[in-house]
């Protein structure tokens, strides 16, 4: 079993600051779970183009407000907390936040936890 305390991520490695937004990555590719968790924090009056061409996400809305717009569409999706958006499609999306929004971010193929999005929103498939 693993416990892992926010707290005891703080300040590592394996909290990164993507400018945009702060992970905390939980639980990575080397927990051998089969996916990822991270506990993230999106900066208020920001908007961020994600891609993820190498992922699935499920991502749950715990504090804030913003929207997701998926951009093979244009539809804007107001996120509150207690709201799950799932990239299912590997969905292009903009990011909006409001206000501060604490998420947790559920990856599959997990990430090893030292990812940043590049210049098109995406992920690399696996930095192993």
């Amino acid at each position: 079993m693993k416990v892992v305390k926010l707290e005891d991520i703080l300040g590592t490695e394996q909290d990164v600051d993507g400018g945009n937004w702060v992970s905390r990555r939980l639980i990575l590719k080397d927990d051998k779970m089969g996916y990822s968790v991270n506990d993230t924090i999106i900066r208020a009056g920001t908007e961020t183009h994600i891609w993820y061409q190498n992922h699935l996400e499920a991502v749950y809305c715990i504090e804030g407000e913003g929207e997701v717009e998926t951009l093979k569409d244009n539809k804007v999706h107001p996120i509150t907390a207690n709201t799950l958006y799932a990239l299912d499609e590997h969905d292009e999306h903009l990011l909006r936040a409001k206000t501060d929004m604490r998420m947790i971010c559920v990856f599959n193929p997990p990430l090893s936890g030292r990812e940043v999005h590049d210049e098109n929103g995406v992920y690399p498939a696996d930095l192993d």
